[in-house]
């Protein structure tokens, strides 16, 4: 199995890192003893078949799972060297600086501006409101479209708009780490090219986490590539290797849609 170096090229300890990483709901173990270690500034994609603990895995990294009735979760996360899972780590600190962007665009029934306030206001952000709703916006790639209007209902937007907004609101928070949970699923073929437009101008100043099922969007803007199969990390390299030479025959028969 191909591993990322836990040093890169420029001397930087991982963004993330996990040791023996398990997941069960009740008594079905959907995650098995994962070990993965994320580069920080790139995009890293968690592929494979519809079951195999792709998102419950990206839960694991900023601990939604602990919202998760019957869930159990053993291992390691390390953050900056912390284990995520450790006594006295605070769960909210740790989603302010791993943020998590959903399936489906999910904007609160507030204005635009509000949306993209909420989370420095519950943090009791004392610097100026106007300017990071606006940095936030323009990171999204969406303040240009509502920069006239943000006092409007953010229902308002299209299903592309809202979930940049989300992408905005989790930003504002000013994470180190950013989770989608295949972000573009529910859009439209254009909408989803914004979003891996977005994806790629982001990972300048963040780490990020995607799943998806679309071989070709993890092919398109992915950095490495994780394949994951009943529960399991069959693989994990460069997404060029994955894709064009990979080192397990699961991974070759899923990426060329022989199975999955």
């Amino acid at each position: 199995m191909a591993f990322v170096h836990e040093i890169d090229k420029e001397g930087r300890a991982p963004a993330l890192e996990t040791r023996a990483v398990s997941v069960w709901y009740g008594e079905k173990q959907a995650v098995k003893d994962i070990d993965l270690v994320v580069p920080r500034n790139r995009v890293v994609a968690l592929i494979g078949p519809s079951g195999c603990g792709k998102s419950t895995l990206l839960r694991c990294f900023n601990r939604m799972n602990d919202l998760v009735p019957d869930a159990t979760v053993t291992g390691e996360v390390l953050f900056h060297g912390q284990n995520l899972y450790g006594s006295g780590v605070d769960p909210v600190e740790v989603r302010r600086r791993i943020g998590m962007v959903f399936q489906k665009p999910n904007p609160f029934p507030k204005s635009i501006f509000d949306n993209t306030a909420f989370g420095p206001r519950i943090n009791g952000y004392e610097g100026s409101l106007d300017e990071i709703v606006e940095q936030s916006l323009k990171q999204a790639a969406l303040w240009e479209e509502v920069q006239d209007r943000l006092g409007e209902s953010a229902y308002t937007l299209s299903g592309g708009q809202q979930q940049r907004l989300c992408i905005a609101r989790t930003l504002a928070v000013t994470p180190e780490i950013v989770l989608m949970d295949e972000p573009a699923s529910a859009l439209d073929p254009i909408a989803t090219q914004k979003i891996e437009e977005l994806m790629y101008e982001l990972k300048r100043d963040y780490t990020i986490v995607i799943v998806t099922h679309n071989m070709q969007q993890a092919a398109r803007i992915s950095d490495f590539t994780a394949f994951l199969y009943m529960g399991e990390l069959i693989e994990y390299g460069p997404t060029d290797v994955i894709f064009t030479n990979p080192h397990e025959e699961r991974t070759e028969a899923y990426v060329t849609g022989r199975f999955g």
